[in-house]
């Protein structure tokens, strides 16, 4: 129980600490901290989006938070760190407290969620959920919510790839929440399906097109095989017309015959009916 009690009681003086920060360093755009314990002392590295703020003039800043952090946390030999956000839009604690302090300002929650949904996805993030709860645009409560991209909720992916933040706006109606979820990374299936697709694709435009030396591959012989089977049947196009025009004309010549034959065979029967009378 005794090491139980101890685990419980560093997470909380880990959160105390996390909102001491996020309080002193406000303006600094502060993100977040991580406490590693050393043999020698406790490192406490500071993420901030300014981190010039943090430092003050001088290191100023810096001794007297070591100060309030040993008079009030109780840490022995603490050593600041501060480092610098490389991409803040990516950050899900900046694009939060970004949110609360427009939405205190007067700016329109619905806005301020477009503005930072579009900053999100130009900075090169998969996707992106924001979530605002409270009494936004009338008495009742509600929750809207604003995605765009591809984003898990839920498995291992939601867990590792996905930053999660909350924060909170005093507005005179009451109290705005606000949640804020960013996927940097694609999911490893994702990246593994994406590599399948583009391998099909190569090799389907590989098949599609000519040889590096020039020799034929595909597509020139299937343009072949069509040009011979168009002119095949152009060719049997006009053996049968020439099959349709001899018909005709043998179809001709035979009726001329009879006719000629008829005609004979009249002038016969008239030549022998004379004969009878003249007879």
């Amino acid at each position: 129980m005794a090491l139980e009690k101890k685990f419980v009681k560093e997470g909380i003086r880990n959160r105390d600490v996390e909102e001491f920060l996020s309080k002193q360093f406000d303006r600094a755009g502060y993100s977040h901290s991580e406490i590693q314990r050393t043999p020698l002392s406790m490192r406490i590295t500071i993420y901030a989006q300014r981190p010039g703020l943090v430092i003050g003039r001088g290191g100023k800043n810096i001794e007297a938070l070591i100060k309030k952090l040993k008079d009030r946390f109780g840490f022995e030999n603490p050593q600041l760190d501060v480092q610098e956000i490389e991409v803040p839009d990516l950050n899900a604690n900046v694009i939060a407290k970004w949110m609360a302090t427009s939405i205190e300002r007067g700016l329109n929650y619905k806005r301020a969620a477009y503005i930072a949904v579009d900053r999100i996805m130009k900075a090169g993030a998969v996707g992106v959920g924001i979530i605002v709860a409270g009494k936004i645009g009338g008495d009742m409560a509600r929750t809207q919510k604003f995605s765009a991209g591809y984003l898990k909720y839920a498995g291992e992916p939601a867990e590792t790839d996905v930053d999660k933040a909350y924060s909170s706006a005093q507005v005179k109606m009451g109290t705005v929440g606000i949640q804020v979820r960013i996927m940097q990374k694609e999911p490893r299936e994702l990246e593994v399906l994406r590599m399948l697709e583009e391998k099909n694709k190569q090799k389907e435009e590989s098949e599609m097109t000519l040889d590096i030396r020039g020799e034929v591959i595909e597509e020139p012989k299937v343009v072949e095989e069509v040009k011979e089977e168009k002119e095949e049947v152009k060719e049997e196009k006009v053996e049968k017309l020439k099959k349709t025009r001899k018909k005709k004309t043998t179809t001709k010549k035979s009726t001329k015959r009879k006719t000629k034959t008829k005609k004979k065979t009249k002038k016969v029967e008239k030549d022998g009916d004379n004969k009878k009378e003249a007879a």
